[in-house]
């Protein structure tokens, strides 16, 4: 086992006291890591392969939140759509259209987050402001659309990470004068939480802090 539950504790406290939720993302880790947060009252987990989340869920227990981070395909969402907590990644019409689609099918309403590019890599997902500004948030009747998720840059460069930041919480509440129902602020990761959550985050996706390192083999 590997996660670091005196680390875990320090963070949580300090999270739930400003009312900050943290996810703890636990991609590619065993049950028996998940199972040892979970035994220490967390709920929040976080996973990026879908084929991974839907073992897991199958084998844990069935009041775990489970939030979707990764970059999702449409042709997967059939397969998560019966149980997710909350979908990060939204980071397209398409996306968004079939994600109702089979919330519908299954008779609930999937909450979501919309994704927005606010780093400088190319290979980060999301809405630009124009696309997203330009987004009907009540035409999916089975969907709740509650607020916006963003990764910064991969860099040193605290101030270009902040300035990325304080882009997305400008965005957020931009639209939320539109939309005043929008609550969640998805921003901020083990080794940037701290700005996220100085920026306006109100959820942090944490993992190597928490499990250590991953192992991608």
């Amino acid at each position: 086992m590997s996660v670091n539950e005196e680390i875990y504790q320090q963070i949580n406290e300090q999270l739930r006291l400003s009312n900050i939720t943290l996810v703890a993302v636990s991609k590619t880790k065993p049950i028996e890591d998940i199972l040892a947060l979970y035994n220490l009252g967390h709920r929040d987990f976080g996973e990026n392969y879908v084929q991974e989340l839907v073992e897991k869920a199958e084998r844990l227990p069935k009041d775990i939140r489970w939030h979707f981070i990764g970059h999702l395909q449409t042709n997967k969402v059939r397969s998560i759509a019966p149980f997710i907590y909350l979908i990060h990644g939204v980071d397209s019409l398409k996306l968004l259209k079939e994600i109702a689609k089979q919330a519908e099918k299954g008779g609930r309403v999937i909450d979501c987050l919309l994704q927005v590019h606010i780093a400088q890599e190319e290979t980060k997902f999301g809405f630009d402001e124009t696309e997203l500004l330009n987004v009907d948030l009540k035409q999916f009747p089975n969907l709740k659309i509650k607020g916006l998720m963003g990764m910064a840059s991969l860099t040193d460069d605290i101030n270009r990470i902040r300035i990325e930041f304080k882009f997305l919480k400008t965005l957020f509440e931009k639209l939320k004068t539109q939309n005043p129902e929008l609550s969640i602020l998805s921003m901020g990761m083990s080794a940037d939480y701290k700005i996220a959550i100085e920026e306006g985050s109100n959820i942090v996706r944490i993992g190597s802090l928490l499990f250590g390192e991953r192992n991608y083999q």
